[in-house]
């Protein structure tokens, strides 16, 4: 430091005299003094020693200490904060070494605030922070000057790097560089010299306060070579930075004034082909890198085509295609679970598990914006609402819908598109969806996805793979636009029928859900509350002109229609509007009433004959239960028993499976033929005839298994079998009784036809949950083991053929099924 610079404040030092150039170290002199002085708190800058700083001071605990250090010999200590925010500070936010500094001038802004010109006297330590009630800071502090009376070899060799330091990062800094190295030279004190280039070159203000707090000079232009060297590294990078963003910036501006000097001759010419239009269109539609280039390129082909040439045509024709795309453009969802639900409930009634699924859809995709979206795929028969889920799903969202139809294709160019060379060519299936939704995260119905068949075109099937999978669909590309287009932001929700048909790879890239088939109960609520209103509504009714009684709906749905889902009630129901509003129109009554009497004037007589019990018990007859496509039945299976040599006969068009079971009944017969009373020699002296009614209608499947053999052990034994029980289960050699599928519509079957029991496999006991309640209210269910237990169950109970596996006793009112091994008792509860 200079000492004349301090000589006001801590008083006259004289100035020692050195020789210069000898090689010892530097001689260095230290004055100190304690102060209690106001504090400045400065927010990313630092204060040094002998240099002029401006400050803008506007709160008011910063003005109070300003006019405090005024009246009390203009002395502040301006010490910077580590972590610069707004007041209040505490004591461990502020550096402890700082700068003290002497007021020189005091202005008042039009604002109100202050600004302060001071000079930095000398760096300080502070030794304790007072915080003051009013937000002041009061600061004791020790001041230091070091003031260096000899340079000496090593002191001249600092600064001389210290200069060829700054002058090596001339070429960096701004215009004023050669006025700043100049200034530098004419600095022959160290310290000082390291204080005027940290306060002039360096940015960050912790670099300019660990040179503050370096009190040695020596020290200091050791930490000032080491700061310029690494700012000037960094500037180094930010001018390479720099040059390439400006030559690819003059590359752009280049293109364009070329395209526009074309476009004018093309004018002149007469030969102008639209390029520029779409020139303009790339530009401002903001499009990917790679795309913009592509199309960019396409441009410039176009542009050089001649004009009329079908060239011209397919590129034109490609670049509106793919423009039409939206690269860039989303919607934002809406993943309020609550709302969800709302909207799912007032557009579906039941389909809990459905409704279920896709609220914890959208719970992850609420706390897990970034996570890709899955994709669903709905499974069951037709008519259920699988298409309109996905449409409620899309609202639920508030994303944009867009149906595919998959149904029939057989060319994996209709996924894919085909080549833009080919004649005719265009982009596929999906790509038209997106350009369709006009946004790239739109909901996208895959429609009946297990229709897509393949032939010598390809498999559409295979190319679904890569726009199922989450982890490839985020660059698909289609061979028409032959660009990555992200799919990953869409979700997608596929429909199916069946899921044999669907191959195994792209089953395992979705989540399957199943909808089975709506219930009598649930037919009756969705016609009651979805499908009349809108038939009504569009039929130009209402409900004071034609009311339509509960009695009348169950009518309809027991009598006229026989399906899965409810697509044919709504043509019931559709059939009924119309034939009141022609009543209206003609004038031939103003208000109509349709109940369960009257519905036959409407729709006419009965088309569906009940299927009910017989009127009494009957040897070798038995009520087995089967699943169809549109939902349960109540299948009788017939054995007769005939005098011959062992022949099996089966009839009623049985499928494979179904023989199967027939023939594994027999053996267990067979097998159990002594304990059943049933000579052992049947099979030998006994033609059996296995015949299930309406031979016209094909029939397989497994679960008739114990139905046959209860059916073959009453006609052997001569035994009859309960009128009022219905059975169904797969049956091995060994007589154990397996579980099956399809029980809800199963026991719905059973309960419309006046069946009281149900024999069911013990390990279906798990399904009872799942039952309608109408029917569990209704019925009595018997899970059983073993075949034994079935037959104990079926047979009346007359003088026994066998002995009993076990005895049983059916109870009445509770849910709960209990079964007692230790005194072979089973209690089925409903």
């Amino acid at each position: 430091m200079n000492i004349y610079f301090f000589s006001a404040f801590i008083g006259d030092i004289p100035r020692c005299s050195g020789m210069k150039g000898n090689f010892r170290m530097p001689k260095t002199i230290e004055r100190a003094e304690s102060m209690t002085l106001p504090a400045i708190v400065l927010k990313g800058a630092v204060a040094f020693p002998a240099i002029t700083i401006n400050l803008e001071i506007n709160d008011d605990e910063s003005i109070n200490a300003i006019k405090s250090a005024n009246e009390s010999g203009s002395y502040i200590l301006l010490v910077a904060s580590k972590y610069p925010k707004d007041a209040p500070y505490t004591s461990d936010e502020l550096y402890r070494v700082g700068t003290v500094a002497k007021i020189k001038q005091t202005l008042i802004t039009p604002e109100g605030g202050l600004r302060v010109i001071a000079d930095g006297v000398s760096r300080g330590t502070v030794s304790n922070y007072t915080m003051l009630d009013n937000g002041a800071i009061i600061a004791d502090v020790i001041c230091k000057a070091m003031i260096v009376c000899d340079h000496g070899v090593k002191g001249e060799a600092y600064m001389r790097e210290v200069i060829l330091a700054l002058e090596e990062m001339s070429h960096l800094l701004n215009n004023n560089a050669d006025e700043l190295i100049s200034a530098a030279k004419t600095i022959d004190d160290p310290g000082y010299l390291c204080d005027f280039i940290a306060s002039s070159v360096l940015v960050k203000y912790d670099d300019k306060q660990m040179v503050l707090e370096c009190f040695d000079p020596i020290q200091r232009m050791d930490a000032i070579i080491y700061l310029l060297n690494k700012e000037k590294s960094l500037l180094e990078c930010e001018m390479d930075i720099h040059k390439k963003v400006r030559f690819r910036l003059g590359q752009a501006q280049k293109e364009r004034y070329l395209q526009e000097q074309l476009r004018i001759i093309q004018e002149e010419l007469g030969g102008d082909n639209g390029d520029d239009d779409f020139y303009n269109q790339i530009i401002a539609a903001k499009l990917p890198r790679e795309v913009e280039e592509k199309l960019l390129k396409e441009n410039e082909r176009l542009a050089k085509t001649p004009f009329g040439a079908a060239e011209g045509v397919v590129l034109r024709s490609y670049l509106e295609t793919c423009l039409e795309l939206p690269w860039t453009k989303t919607t934002k969802d809406r993943v309020d679970i609550k709302a969800a639900e709302i909207c799912l409930n007032k557009d579906h009634y039941g389909l809990t598990k459905v409704k279920e699924r896709i609220l914890e859809f959208l719970a992850v995709k609420q706390l897990n914006p970034e996570l890709k979206s899955q994709i669903i795929c709905l499974v069951g028969p037709p008519g259920v609402g699988k298409s309109s889920i996905a449409s409620s799903l899309a609202k639920a969202m508030k994303r944009k819908y867009v149906r595919v139809s998959l149904g029939g294709i057989h060319d994996e160019s209709d996924i894919r598109g085909h080549r833009k060379t080919y004649v005719g060519a265009m982009p596929g299936r999906i790509i038209n969806a997106m350009a369709e939704a006009k946004v790239k995260n739109p909901l996208v119905l895959l429609d009946e996805i297990d229709k897509v068949g393949n032939s010598l075109h390809g498999d559409p099937a295979s190319a679904l793979l890569e726009v199922l999978d989450a982890e490839q669909n985020k660059s698909f590309r289609d061979h028409f636009i032959e660009l990555p287009f992200d799919l990953s932001d869409c979700v997608f929700v596929a429909t199916a029928n069946t899921l044999d048909t669907i191959p195994h790879p792209l089953i395992d890239r979705m989540e399957i859900i199943e909808l089975g088939t709506y219930t009598r109960t649930e037919k009756f609520h969705i016609a009651k509350e979805h499908l009349i209103p809108r038939q009504l509504k569009r039929h130009g009714l209402t409900r004071r002109v034609c009311k339509i009684t509960d009695e009348a709906i169950y009518e309809t749905i027991e009598y006229y229609t026989r399906e899965s889902g409810v697509r044919g009630l709504e043509k019931q129901i559709a059939s009924v509007c119309r034939k009141v509003a022609k009543k209206l129109v003609a004038n031939e009554s103003s208000r109509a009433v349709i109940d369960a009497t009257n519905v036959k004037d409407y729709l006419g007589e009965r088309k569906i004959i009940p299927e009910t019990i017989n009127a009494e018990d009957e040897v070798g007859v038995v009520n087995g239960l089967a699943y169809t496509e549109v939902g349960g039945d109540l299948l009788e299976i017939e054995v007769a028993v005939l005098e011959g040599v062992g022949k099996l006969e089966l009839t009623g068009s049985l499928g494979d499976v179904m023989k199967e079971s027939a023939h594994a009944a027999v053996s267990y017969v067979r097998s159990r033929a002594s304990e059943l009373g049933i000579p052992s020699d049947f099979y030998k002296t006994k033609d059996i005839h296995i015949h299930v009614p309406e031979g016209a209608i094909p029939k397989d499947g497994p679960s008739a298994g114990v139905t046959i053999t209860t059916a073959l052990v009453s006609a052997l034994t001569g035994r009859k079998v309960r009128r009022d029980v219905a059975m169904t289960g797969e049956i091995t050699l060994r007589g154990r009784v397996l579980a099956i599928g399809g029980l809800k519509e199963k026991t719905m079957a059973a309960y419309l036809a006046g069946v009281k029991t149900v024999i069911i496999p013990f390990d279906n006991k798990k399904d009872l949950a799942d039952i309608d309640t109408e029917a569990k209210e209704h019925l009595i269910f018997c899970p059983c083991r073993n075949a034994d237990e079935v037959l104990a169950h079926a047979l009346v109970k007359n003088e026994p053929v066998a002995k009993p596996y076990m005895n049983t006793q059916i109870s009445e009112g509770t849910n709960n099924i209990e079964i007692d091994y230790a005194s072979n008792r089973i209690e089925a509860r409903v």
